[in-house]
């Protein structure tokens, strides 16, 4: 698969980044030389073959689901956040 300059660009909008321009041929080349790795995936013959780890057979193990009430990890995320207020984030209006 080819990566072209209008896939780039949806990209790009997809992820809400924007690559310089100065590395868009070397961004198109790496996600060309990914994408063909991926598609070899599609050549092998796994037809017959018994998968070798599931999660079916040996289940998740469980924790217990205890309610904590601890004052300090709202803050210690919050902190991290570029806004808040109220033990809420603030996010910018996207929908009018």
């Amino acid at each position: 698969m080819q990566i072209d300059d209008k896939l780039l660009a949806r990209l790009e909008s997809l992820a809400m980044i924007e690559v310089p321009e100065e590395k868009k041929e070397s961004i198109k080349a790496e996600l060309g030389e990914i994408v063909n790795f991926v598609e070899n995936l599609n050549s092998l013959e796994v037809e017959g073959l018994e998968a070798t780890f599931t999660t079916l057979e040996g289940k998740t193990p469980m924790r217990e689901d205890a309610p904590m009430n601890d004052e300090e990890i709202p803050a210690l995320i919050l902190k991290h956040a570029p806004q808040s207020a109220e033990n809420y984030f603030i996010v910018p209006k996207i929908i009018e």
